[in-house]
């Protein structure tokens, strides 16, 4: 006798809501349609499913997406790294306290162990007896989750570990990875007793999904583009796949609903609301410039310098979004200006390369209209690269807070962490440096804003 199994899974999401009433209506119709005809059906989401770009996701602290799951019937999801680092540890452990699904996730850790909120494993049993184990794995990026108090472990090894512990005691063996489509092809031939590799994290697009030896590998792109839908055809009496198959379903394709185009507007209005509270006062109006300095820019970096304690800094003109007015700042426009998950890093280096930085700043010239994505930037164009307490003057000199610089002296540079992964300033991957976390740039500005009407009060 044969079994369908159906399994349907979302990926990436980023808090983009556009289709998320379709989504929500597609799932929650096929698994009681899949179910009232007898066939098992599972939805699992692999990560990113939050992004605090978006403001209800903010307002929240992630917690409004949650409902959504629930509200969608989700059976399983697995964390991503937006879940994972743009999150303090005491607002991760609490971000899932209302789920009603299975958080799993097998390399991430603290004091030792799985958090209290999730599981390394879930083994699921359908109505005809089969056993289906799910595991999961999420993005190794230890320079951000050690700061934040957790041990990310290599997730290769923890998911070959984990697999050949329950393997023996399941039908079939799932994995929901937010590792990358180059990892779930080094997965699939480490541990070729995973069925399926339900994938995210790069984006990738594989609309019939890709075998890797007998590993059916899947990736449904982001944003909520498409639903994955996998099909698994298991003969009871042989144990045994006899067959497995996955398709997308592209979101834009699909029926609108009525009203849909309200739903995110309202989420907006509820995350607004939520924030539209003063956090600090300006008693001048900050305006923001994308091709040069502005009184936005040398308030924000007087705020980075002294959260930071660093000689110098250096950050593009286009992280801000929006001009900030004179008088009460809400959270609300501060999350506008500068939405990104970004945040600050002091780098140690010499006199002599801190000079090389600024050289390559400078004779970037197409940089600024740069159409900047991924890296966590969330804005339009890079903007004009901005440095406040370093320079090189007429004479080609380096000059920092107003002395000339020695080659060989060490100097603290506070900058962004998207400048670190190497793409705009190579030297900055192999250079010291200390991530300050969990702060947002926006909180930076909002505790500078805090300190500066403290002391005009004084």
């Amino acid at each position: 006798m044969l079994e369908t199994i159906h399994l349907y899974h979302t990926n990436d999401l980023h808090s983009h809501f556009t289709y998320w009433p379709r989504i929500q209506k597609l799932l929650t119709e096929r698994k009681k349609w899949h179910e009232d005809t007898g066939d098992s059906c599972y939805i699992f989401d692999i990560g990113d499913f939050i992004d605090r770009s978006h403001i209800y996701s903010e307002a929240t602290l992630g917690k409004g997406n949650i409902q959504l799951l629930n509200d969608a019937l989700y059976d399983a999801i697995t964390i991503g790294n937006n879940e994972g680092i743009t999150l303090s540890k005491a607002n991760l452990n609490e971000l899932y306290n209302d789920a009603k699904f299975d958080v799993i996730v097998g390399n991430l850790k603290t004091e030792n162990k799985i958090p209290d909120w999730a599981k390394p494993y879930r083994i699921y049993k359908t109505a005809n007896g089969t056993k289906i184990g799910v595991i999961a794995a999420t993005a190794e990026f230890r320079t951000y989750y050690e700061p934040l108090g957790w041990t990310i472990e290599d997730p290769l090894p923890v998911l070959q570990e984990i697999a050949t512990e329950i393997h023996p005691l399941v039908d079939i063996l799932l994995c929901m990875s937010h590792l990358g489509i180059h990892m779930d092809e080094q997965l699939a031939v480490l541990c070729p007793e995973i069925d399926v590799i339900f994938g995210s994290h790069t984006h990738h697009v594989l609309h019939e999904g890709k075998l890797v030896g007998n590993t059916l590998l899947t990736g449904g792109g982001k944003f909520g583009f498409f639903v994955g839908h996998t099909q698994i055809q298991f003969d009871e009496n042989k144990k045994c796949i006899v067959d497995k198959k996955t398709e997308l379903y592209r979101t834009s394709d699909m029926t609108p609903i009525l009203d849909e185009e309200q739903f995110n507007h309202i989420l907006i209005e509820k995350g607004k609301a939520l924030l539209n509270h003063p956090v600090f006062e300006a008693n001048h109006y900050l305006n923001k410039e994308w091709y040069h300095h502005s009184a936005l820019s040398r308030f924000f970096a007087k705020g980075l310098l002294q959260f930071s304690k660093a000689d110098c800094a250096l950050f593009n003109a286009g992280i801000f979004l929006r001009d900030l007015p004179k008088g009460k700042v809400t959270a609300y426009d501060v999350h506008q200006c500068l939405p990104h998950p970004i945040n600050a890093c002091v780098i140690t280096l010499t006199g002599k390369e801190l000079k090389e930085v600024l050289k390559i700043a400078e004779q970037s010239l197409d940089w600024p209209r740069t159409e900047l994505k991924g890296l966590g930037f969330r804005g339009v164009v890079l903007g004009k690269i901005l440095t406040y307490g370093c320079s090189i003057n007429s004479n080609g000199e380096l000059i920092v807070n107003g002395k000339k610089a020695l080659e060989s002296q060490a100097y603290n540079l506070v900058t962004l962490d998207m400048f670190t992964f190497g793409y705009f300033f190579p030297q900055f991957k192999n250079l010291s440096k200390t991530y300050l976390l969990p702060q947002f740039l926006r909180d930076i500005l909002i505790s500078y804003g805090q300190i500066y009407n403290k002391s005009n009060k004084s």
